[in-house]
């Protein structure tokens, strides 16, 4: 079988942008209604994309102050498209830091039966003070501590699932997803990663991580076809190349700057007060990314930014544009589907993890005149050939590995 381009969308609330919230035409308030995710999920399994996906972490963020959030805690919420769909895909992020794994295989196994073998699981290590706070913590665990809880827990999640005999799916079991650019997530992810979200700026690096983390499933003794990445892509698609600048133009003033800045201060683990738009951020001030704490990679994605490019920080706040640091292509739709291709047949993804500017309009934009653009291409299906997230993924079921139930520390 010919290698087949993945595609998911991420459900981000208003949309990947600070401002989206912002945006005319938009309802601010969308992502707090059960409606505004089954409406896109309908849409996304009518241009027949791969999966769903629900971002999420254990902690209302003080940020909540300059832009929406989700607010809807994820499996409940796909239980609820998986009612309202057939085929689509259902990928929800749970942390591993902060629950239990008994419990947690339970009601992901529960929710892969009941929607027809359909669930991945996004693997994730919390990070941050804020969700310390939430759990009786005065800082949060180091980023080496928190990656060894994630192996074992992930181990012991795995292991309740090979144990069931009763209500498995008919995909086996739920898909393992795992995001992580530090050292430490990459050897998570050559270990028991199924589809791996990244976040690249540059083609040749993300080309180097997709080979090298097929080269640690290899070294763990798995597949390393098994094993499919998924960079995260922002689109910002217009009928024509001034009517898509113009709207990324429009998303970069309605930006809360109080957002942006405080965002950016959190990712890279220093104050900017003082510091004015017309200034770069110093160098020196950056620590190694393996030194840092929070997540190591964005913090990589950004540093490498400010290094080789020394913006000014009112500039890299608009290169950002209050999301984080995942690329941002902004176009036609055959210009962005000129920018998917690249990426695809150069071996630098296997897919995208889609991060719509504005949300719903930036996925109709996507999956009305983007996804049919691929189609004419060959890139991408017509139709799905199977029912389980497995058979959208070209994944068959993994060893489940010498796991064993056993008891886990208590959640950090």
């Amino acid at each position: 079988m010919s290698r087949r381009l993945h595609l998911n969308v991420n459900i981000l609330n208003a949309g990947v942008f600070g401002g989206s919230w912002r945006f005319p035409g938009t309802d601010g308030t969308a992502s707090y209604t059960i409606e505004h995710y089954t409406s896109i999920a309908k849409r996304a399994e009518q241009a027949k994309l791969d999966a769903v996906f629900l971002a999420d972490g254990p902690s209302l963020d003080p940020q909540i102050r300059h832009r929406t959030a989700n607010n809807l805690e994820p499996t409940t919420v796909l239980a609820r498209i998986a009612a309202q769909t057939e085929r689509i895909g259902l990928i929800g992020t749970l942390s591993s830091s902060y629950n239990d794994p008994v419990e947690l295989a339970r009601r992901l196994g529960d929710l892969d039966y009941v929607s027809g073998g359909r669930f991945g699981w996004n693997v994730v290590t919390t990070a941050g003070a804020v969700a310390a706070r939430n759990f009786g913590r005065t800082s949060e665990p180091g980023h080496a501590l928190r990656y060894r809880r994630a192996a074992e827990f992930t181990e012991q999640v795995v292991a309740a699932w090979a144990a069931r005999t009763a209500l498995v799916s008919s995909q086996g079991r739920p898909v393992v997803v795992q995001a992580g650019g530090s050292s430490d997530g990459r050897r998570l992810a050559s270990r028991v990663g199924e589809v791996i979200f990244s976040a690249d700026q540059d083609i040749e690096h993300a080309r180097a991580f997709r080979a090298e983390i097929r080269a640690g499933a290899a070294a763990f003794g798995r597949r390393p076809e098994d094993v499919v990445v998924l960079p995260g892509l922002s689109t910002v698609v217009g009928g024509t190349e001034a009517e898509a600048r113009a709207r990324r133009e429009l998303l970069d003033e309605i930006l809360p700057r109080e957002y942006a800045r405080g965002r950016l201060a959190g990712q890279l683990g220093i104050s900017l007060d003082g510091l004015s738009d017309d200034e770069p951020i110093p160098p020196e001030l950056l620590v190694a990314p393996d030194e840092a704490g929070g997540s190591q990679t964005f913090y990589r994605m950004v540093k490498a930014i400010i290094e080789t490019e020394r913006p000014t920080l009112g500039r890299l706040l608009k290169k950002l544009s209050g999301g984080g640091g995942h690329r941002i292509v902004v176009g036609t739709p055959e210009q962005i589907a000129d920018d998917i291709e690249l990426w695809f047949r150069t071996g630098a993804a296997d897919g995208f993890n889609v991060m719509p500017d504005v949300l719903p309009s930036g996925f109709d934009d996507f999956a009305g005149h983007v996804v049919p653009e691929l189609r004419r291409r060959g890139l991408f299906r017509t139709d799905y050939e199977g029912t389980t997230l497995r058979d959208h993924l070209g994944l068959g079921l993994p060893d489940a590995g010498p796991y064993e139930l056993r008891p886990l520390e208590p959640a950090l």
